[in-house]
């Protein structure tokens, strides 16, 4: 459920961030479902600054991620490296996706960023500090292919 702040235009929602490789062993019946590696997170940032997920490094080593490789952000810093991990799956307002995450450069806040909100279908709207889910299916559903 999305939750608003007191503060103008900031949002925070609940999210889920699963290990989708124990999501796939369970599913296949090599492991219990009990086994997935899965963490439910409050108060987290919706932040259309932010390009992906970002996660803080203690929450990557608890789902187990693996590494994808070395990248450089853009921060209100500068440009620094940090690490990308991929095979996260992620659950919010109802909806599911398989996303990689940003490790947070020194930094403790988890972030949601654009593109998981436009490859699930919720747009931000900063006025009521909500999510709104974007339609499925029918003439306004938000998937395109133009």
């Amino acid at each position: 459920m999305t939750k608003s702040s007191n503060k103008m235009g900031i949002i925070t929602t609940t999210i889920t961030v699963s290990n989708l490789v124990d999501e796939i062993l369970a599913e296949r019946g090599f492991t219990l479902s009990e086994q997935i590696r899965s963490i439910t997170l409050n108060n987290v940032l919706v932040d259309i600054g932010a390009t992906r997920l970002c996660l803080p490094a203690k929450i990557i080593v608890q789902l187990g991620l693996p590494l994808a490789g070395e990248i450089d952000v853009k921060t209100a810093a500068g440009i620094c490296k940090t690490r990308l991990f991929k095979r996260v799956s992620l659950t919010l307002e109802g909806r599911k996706g398989e996303f990689t995450c940003t490790e947070l450069p020194g930094g403790e806040d988890i972030l949601l960023g654009v593109i998981p909100l436009e490859e699930l279908g919720l747009q931000p709207d900063v006025i009521n500090q909500r999510l709104i889910l974007l339609p499925e299916t029918g003439k306004d559903t938000y998937h395109s292919i133009l």
